[in-house]
């Protein structure tokens, strides 16, 4: 499948590549089909991914594995709230968190009250709010991805 994108144009996609999510995300119910986009240049080891809808070209919302960045990351989530992504394990499960990234770099932020989660087998996603407040939806990331670019 061949999809339009505002930040990488046209992209091919082949369909095993493509995310449903029965529920859209927050914020965005009717969007319902998602694929995931790294720069090319930058590999996927940069960190930084692009959650980009099949359904509207404009939308694509940079995220990132919550544990490049918060290494403790582990929300306690109902089960019910999974329940429609079939069966996760530690082999198939994706979580990930949408990346704010303002004009001044160094107030980037995730949210960690808002994971994506993914089970890469069945191509099923949702996403959902943690409960409680041990995580917030506003993280500051930017001396985190500093130090570790240089190693520390």
């Amino acid at each position: 499948m061949l999809i339009k994108t505002k930040i990488f144009g046209e992209v091919e996609i082949s369909d095993e590549k493509i995310l449903t999510f029965e529920n859209g995300i927050i914020g965005f119910p009717e969007l319902k089909h998602f694929t995931l986009i790294h720069d090319e240049e930058k590999g996927t080891d940069a960190g930084i991914r692009y959650f980009q809808s099949i359904e509207e070209p404009a939308f694509a919302m940079p995220v990132m594995n919550p544990l490049m960045v918060c290494e403790t990351y582990n929300p306690q989530v109902s089960e019910e709230l999974l329940s429609d992504l079939g069966n996760l394990s530690d082999e198939n499960i994706v979580v990930l968190v949408t990346v704010t990234v303002p004009t001044d770099l160094t107030k980037m932020t995730v949210n960690l009250q808002g994971p994506i989660i993914i089970n890469s087998d069945e191509k099923m996603g949702a996403q959902i709010i943690v409960e409680g407040s041990d995580y917030p939806v506003r993280f500051p990331i930017y001396d985190i991805l500093k130090a570790r670019k240089e190693g520390n």
